[in-house]
């Protein structure tokens, strides 16, 4: 049985061939209100205009888009956009914010809501930020998120070998656009790791092309796509009963499947932040988990009503076939499927028990992929990267859809 398998469409690309639909992100205000992100790519981006009654300057004036719905994901009403990518909506204090990047971290922010919207405000300048739209933690009157900055430049390919996960902290009263409001990790890119030794395992597929055509490629093993998680738990072996320990689940790129990597960043006297290798009890220092999709982009999220991590994240179920003997209809190498979202939910994030499959596509052409969810009441929004059978692949879909999940802890059987 599927939990949520109808959907309502948000975004539907006005040319599926090169105009893609990315990033999905969405929050819950304290009056109810939902918000909703997104972000278009793709050649087609360039020759777009925004909707009726809205405008934007710059190279990237129409990229992202921004919606609320006061009726519970009912009905959705366009209230911006937005000139960067790989964004997420947050609520901090009273304010709205929206989080991304152009190359340099840029932020808008709201006062009313959602229905306006500030010029950008660029939180660095001259560098180079990835992400997706991972999870938002609050604790200690401080609102948490990671963004990756690409911190070398000798990779021509996907970068994930050079990216650093850097955990962002801010005092939510404070104004979160200006750069003085933000204390920033340290930076430990992948590549970094790759020193210690024994620490990598040798990466499932060789480094290259796979097949001779060049359409499934192997980049170097790295990590990307994170989440922060803080185990609150005084049972959990890394509970830090000071508060000061956050813990980096993220996307790990190996290859292979059911892995995510980990790290943590602790919070020092002096109010700075180092990230670091978590140890095993044992002394030695860890960096993969198990994690059900953890191979592809997922999204954790702890419920504060039972204390329990729920898991949104891709099911691999073909990942052993030969590359030159998948179907046109895969996408890159056999652990990247896409139109499978599973939930699961678990008390440590390492436990992880089967909750259901939210959704899937007819084809695995058709994603429903790169989720975001958020909690509201007893259901469970999901908004997803998605694609029906016009999608140019399953990476580069036509869609954003919203799946609620009803009474989604009516799952839970621990």
């Amino acid at each position: 049985m599927l939990l949520a398998n109808e959907f309502r469409v948000l975004y539907e690309s006005p040319d599926p061939a090169t105009v893609f639909a990315y990033s999905p992100g969405i929050c819950r205000l304290a009056s109810g209100r939902l918000v909703a992100t997104m972000d278009q790519g793709g050649p087609g981006v360039k020759d777009l205009s925004g909707p009726k009654g809205l405008r934007g300057e710059g190279k990237h004036a129409w990229q992202g888009r921004v919606w609320t719905s006061d009726d519970g994901g009912e009905t959705w009403t366009v209230r911006g956009l937005f000139p960067f990518m790989h964004a997420r909506p947050f609520a901090a204090g009273d304010a709205l914010y929206i989080l991304g990047h152009d190359a340099d971290l840029c932020i808008i922010r709201s006062d009313d809501e959602g229905e306006t919207w500030s010029e950008p405000y660029f939180l660095t300048q001259g560098e180079h930020w990835h992400q997706s739209a991972c999870n938002v933690h609050y604790a200690g009157g401080r609102v948490y998120l990671v963004m990756e900055k690409r911190i070398s430049f000798n990779h021509p390919g996907w970068p994930v070998s050079e990216l650093a996960p850097v955990l962002m902290a801010g005092v939510v009263m404070d104004d979160l656009t200006q750069r003085e409001s933000w204390v920033f990790a340290s930076e430990l890119s992948f590549g970094d790791i790759r020193q210690v030794p024994g620490l990598i395992p040798v990466p499932f597929w060789d480094n290259g092309a796979i097949d001779r055509a060049g359409k499934r490629v192997m980049h170097p093993p790295g990590w990307l796509e994170t989440n922060v998680v803080q185990f609150t738990d005084p049972e959990h072996i890394w509970h830090d009963s000071q508060g000061k320990t956050f813990h980096l689940w993220m996307r790990a790129h190996t290859g292979g499947t059911h892995l995510a990597c980990i790290a943590k960043v602790v919070e020092a006297a002096d109010g700075s932040f180092e990230t670091q290798l978590q140890r095993a009890p044992s002394g030695t220092e860890m960096l993969y988990v198990p994690c059900p999709g953890g191979q592809m982009r997922f999204h954790i999220l702890q419920d504060p009503v039972s204390g329990l991590f729920w898991l949104l994240s891709s099911v691999a179920t073909d990942s052993m076939v030969h590359p030159d003997r998948m179907g046109a209809d895969r996408y890159n190498l056999p652990n990247n499927e896409r139109h499978i979202l599973a939930l699961h939910f678990s008390k440590n994030c390492i436990d992880w028990c089967f909750a259901g499959v939210v959704t899937r596509g007819e084809t695995p052409q058709q994603a429903r992929h790169y989720a975001s969810m958020v909690i509201d009441g007893d259901d469970m929004h999901v908004l997803a990267r998605s694609g029906d059978h016009r999608a140019k692949s399953a990476h580069d879909g036509n869609l954003i859809t919203l799946h609620t999940v009803r009474s989604f802890r009516d799952l839970v059987y621990i």
